[in-house]
């Protein structure tokens, strides 16, 4: 049995994509990919290097697990802190892009006083600040257009495209707006969605970061429930009592629970008595 770390799964039709894509491999007898903890279960005499190729084929990565890893890394939240510092960057950006999109058309909010009659350097300053939410969230167009290529469409690409889509629209206008002047050029401020680019990666940020919190939490509480089992075990070994590690306990190993200590392993009793609360 291999272990795997999948990465740039975003919802169940991405799991049951990598697991179809793996389970079609000739030497892969059993394939079970996990969402939630964006991890991967091989059986068969398939090679990592097959495994992970197939993987990368689907449109997402992946990478063996050492078999030293610890319960405490496979479920960490990794996601969720990375998550929160890309929307903070995203938000502080998109405020003051609102200020320069609408600020001035819908609150009234005064403009510098060098931009007064500057409507290009208006749509220039709103060109850099969205540029910078997008370089922010850059994951979103690396993930959605590889899976877009891969011909396996994901939530990432619909929101790649969308957000793409009002920024090459703006880049057009803003063009256009180069070669005008006066009103025309006041005009065509309005048809900028600068910020509508911006604001789509920055909700669907919002979305994402309170999603994998929530899986967080759940992955504490299988954590917790793995903590219950005892990390080692004593066994009779060649007369002598030894403690050794759960993992270790082969079969056919003698092994020794003391009264309010935990079981290490199934087993049948040999001698003894006493009570076990399940």
């Amino acid at each position: 049995m291999k272990q795997f770390t999948v990465t740039g799964m975003t919802c169940a039709a991405c799991s049951a994509r990598v697991e179809k894509a793996v389970s079609s491999l000739a030497d892969v007898d059993f394939c079970s990919v996990n969402l939630l903890t964006n991890s991967m279960t091989v059986e068969g005499s398939a090679s990592e290097t097959e495994i992970v190729s197939a993987v990368k084929a689907a449109g997402y990565g992946a990478k063996a697990e050492a078999s030293s890893a610890s319960d405490e890394e496979r479920f960490k939240d990794t996601e969720t802190p990375k998550l929160k510092k890309r929307l903070i960057y995203s938000l502080g950006f998109l405020v003051i892009l609102m200020y320069f999109s609408m600020g001035h058309a819908m609150w009234g909010f005064p403009l510098p006083s060098f931009l007064e009659g500057s409507p290009l350097a208006v749509g220039v300053i709103q060109l850099v600040l969205t540029v910078a939410v997008m370089v922010i969230n850059k994951k979103f167009f690396v993930s959605g257009f590889r899976a877009l290529l891969k011909k396996s469409p994901n939530m990432d690409t619909l929101v790649a495209l969308g957000s793409g889509a009002s920024f090459v629209w703006s880049i057009a206008v803003l063009l256009q707006m180069a070669s005008s002047e006066g009103e025309e050029a006041m005009q065509l401020l309005h048809s900028l969605y600068f910020e509508s680019a911006a604001m789509i990666l920055t909700l669907i940020t919002v979305g994402k970061m309170l999603e994998a919190k929530s899986k967080g939490k759940t992955t504490n509480a299988l954590r917790s429930l793995i903590d219950l089992k005892p990390k080692k075990a004593r066994v009779i070994r060649s007369g002598e009592e030894k403690e050794i590690l759960s993992a270790d306990v082969v079969k056919g190993d003698i092994f020794l629970v003391r009264p309010g200590e935990s079981i290490p392993c199934d087993g049948r009793v040999l001698e003894g008595e006493s009570a076990v609360n399940e």
